[in-house]
């Protein structure tokens, strides 16, 4: 914002018109009353700072601010010694502000965190302990720092997040994003701008006031030059408006610079205007001289402090010192003793140019560092991964790089804003084609979704199932297959799989609860057939055979009456078998035979659970132990037609003749178990319809 300008400043001076008024050298200027200089400077206006804050981020780099102009129609000669003398301008800029308020000197105490690898939540909880903790007059620089790098960032926040409402259909019109971090700045950062206006708005009386003060001074003290009173009297009024210009308080900082250049100067007038009271004169000059000998002593000094910024700090110091607390010297050592005091603040300046040259080279290899890192994201952009885990990896590593990129430090200025754009474009490259990929990823998830949808409908329809042994083995195929099924989109995942894992535990737990209903009767079936085999092992044979094949059938019939076992229990039913061999054995009763007469137990059961998909499953198996029998039989004579030429009493073709008639009995075995098999669904399905049958003539008559 412009600064106003309330009033044009207007002193009476003797002598050359200049605004810019400095110890004089060798000739005494004319004392004209009549003469004037003129400062367009505003008594009471401020920098920028001291008005509304504009709403663009400042860069956070230092820069060296300019001076304001002067007019200045003849200027003086100056103890700057040179206009072209950038450190004694910046010094004279930095002393100004410090002298509106003294609270502005803790600024340089106040360190400027590397605000560039600070993320956005970072950034606000830094703004806010600067404007609750800190002064407000002394934050600026920090706090445009901060807004800077906050804006680039969230920036670049707010693109990612629109370009990915595009990407997943949305108008680019209306997207809306309600971001916390960026509310929460602007709170803090309203809170700091209406402090910020309050205090200036509170100094600006005082410090119009104290301006006034000032010039009303500087009008006292012309007026003591050429008075006809005793000259002790008006050296000692000139005492006394010298204590009052210390005590006067600060004013304006555009302000601050002209104002002391014009009191010197009519400092210097009245020394010159002393010469006829050498005594007292002399006094001072030599008070003087001492005193700027010391601060000269002290600038030199600053040469071998090691810590820059503290060097720089005190010289700024030395130089306020200089300009308002210690008067002229006489004109033999004026040009002498400003000349230390200038070379030993030029020795400084030069060790700071050093040091921002280093600092350069640093920037440059940063700049390097930063470039390396857009490269390692582009060579990332153009090899996407394709498949989600890697893609997970890839999209780590991108984070990692931004973090290293933010953590690299400051570039150099003239590339800062170039240097970021091509940040920018080369995450937002990336971010396009990750978001290319999950776009195709959803088709694929959609399908995944449809799959699961399936076996879903698929585990409820079976939850209440009766039908313990097909819904069993279906439960536990789909649940298997569930796993084989990719990602879905996660709006549905948790859903889905809550609705599917609720199904599959209300089956498992009716399974669970039925199994242990049934338990006992398992227990006592176990303990019946236990009971039964006990009997069978103290069977004894007669020596009739036909008596003792029917006690033996009758102890199978009694074994197929008991129904299950508990599981752990089961080798029951091989104990069973194995005493049975053992009987058949001794009857002479060969192994088809025994195995039918076994089978016979089985078929009795599948008999009473009337289950087709069992006896589906049974016929199946016996076929496909037919089918092998068959194949075996069949490879085992094409081996035979190897030994053509082989005597029968060759052990090789003895043992093949031997598995050939092993198998042949199998298969008429496996053929006979089939047959039973038949004859008993037959048996069922004849029942069955004769069930109908009576049924339709019931309801005839």
């Amino acid at each position: 914002m412009q600064e106003e300008k309330d009033q044009e400043l207007q002193e009476t001076v003797g002598g050359e018109n200049n605004s810019e008024t400095t110890e004089t050298t060798g000739k005494t200027p004319e004392k004209s009353p009549e003469s004037t200089i003129e400062n367009p400077k505003s008594v009471d206006s401020h920098e920028s700072e001291k008005t509304e804050p504009t709403e663009e981020p400042t860069d956070p780099e230092p820069v060296k601010e300019e001076t304001e102009g002067k007019t200045d129609p003849k200027p003086v000669k100056e103890e700057t010694a040179g206009k072209d003398d950038d450190v004694l301008n910046e010094i004279d800029e930095s002393n100004a502000e410090d002298a509106e308020d003294q609270d502005n000197q803790h600024r340089h105490n106040i360190p400027m965190l590397d605000y560039h690898a600070m993320s956005m939540e970072n950034l606000v909880g830094e703004l806010q302990r600067l404007v609750k903790n800190e002064k407000v007059q002394a934050i600026k620089k920090h706090v445009d720092g901060i807004k800077y790098e906050f804006d680039l960032k969230f920036q670049e926040f707010i693109e990612q997040k629109k370009e990915d409402f595009i990407n997943n259909g949305g108008n680019e019109l209306d997207f809306r994003y309600n971001s916390v971090s960026k509310r929460q700045f602007n709170e803090v950062y309203s809170e700091y701008r209406e402090k910020r206006n309050q205090y200036y708005k509170n100094l600006e009386n005082s410090l119009k006031d104290n301006m006034a003060n000032r010039l009303a001074i500087i009008e006292e003290l012309k007026s003591l030059v050429n008075v006809e009173e005793d000259i002790n009297t008006t050296y000692k009024q000139f005492k006394e408006v010298q204590e009052k210009w210390r005590n006067a308080g600060p004013v304006p900082r555009n302000n601050y610079n002209d104002v002391w250049r014009t009191y010197h100067h009519h400092i210097e007038i009245f020394y010159d205007f002393l010469h006829i009271n050498r005594e007292l004169r002399d006094l001072d000059f030599k008070h003087n001289l001492d005193e700027k000998i010391k601060l000269v002593e002290r600038a030199e000094a600053l040469e071998k402090e090691e810590d820059l910024n503290k060097a720089f700090r005190e010289l700024q110091t030395l130089h306020k010192i200089w300009k308002e607390d210690i008067g002229p010297v006489d004109k033999e050592h004026r040009e002498e003793i400003w000349e230390r005091f200038s070379n030993a603040t030029k020795v400084l300046h030069q060790r700071r140019q050093d040091y921002y040259k280093d600092l350069d080279k640093i920037h440059e290899q940063n700049l390097e560092k930063k470039k390396e890192i857009i490269n390692a994201i582009k060579d990332i952009s153009e090899n996407i991964a394709s498949n989600h885990k890697a893609l997970q990896q890839q999209i780590k590593k991108v984070e990692e790089l931004r973090d290293a990129f933010f953590k690299a430090g400051k570039v150099p200025q003239k590339v800062n804003e170039q240097t970021w754009a091509e940040f920018k474009e080369a995450v937002r490259g990336f971010n396009r084609n990750k978001n290319a990929y999950y776009k195709n990823l959803k088709k694929d998830q959609q399908e995944n979704l449809d799959k699961k949808r399936e076996l879903l409908n698929l585990a409820i329809s079976l939850k209440d199932s009766e039908e313990w042994d097909m819904a069993t083995s279906e439960m536990k195929r789909i649940q298997n297959e569930w796993k084989k099924i990719g990602h879905v989109p996660r709006k549905y995942s948790d859903k889905i799989w809550k609705e599917f894992k609720d199904a599959c535990n209300h089956y498992f737990d009716r399974l669970h609860a039925s199994k242990n209903e049934s338990h006992k009767d398992e227990i006592e079936n176990y303990e019946k057939k236990d009971a039964c085999l006990e009997r069978l092992k103290s069977f004894e044979l007669t020596g009739q055979r036909e008596t003792d094949l029917a006690t033996i059938k009758s102890f199978i019939e009694e074994w197929k009456t008991y129904g299950r076992v508990p599981f752990n229990k089961k080798n029951i039913n091989q104990k069973f078998n194995k005493i049975l061999d053992a009987i058949f054995k001794k009857l002479d009763v060969d192994r088809q035979e025994s195995e039918l007469l076994k089978y016979g137990n089985k078929i009795q059961q599948l008999a009473n659970a009337e289950n087709d998909r069992a006896i589906a499953n049974e016929r199946s198996f016996i076929r496909k132990k037919i089918d092998e029998s068959k194949n075996e039989i069949r490879q085992l004579e094409n081996n035979l037609q190897f030994f053509s030429n082989a005597s029968e009493d060759n052990p090789l073709v003895k043992d093949v003749i031997k598995k050939v008639e092993k198998q042949k009995e199998a298969l008429e075995t496996w053929m006979a178990k089939l047959k039973k098999l038949n004859i008993m669904q037959r048996n069922l399905e004849k029942e069955g319809l004769d069930e109908e049958t009576g049924d339709s003539q019931e309801e005839e008559e």
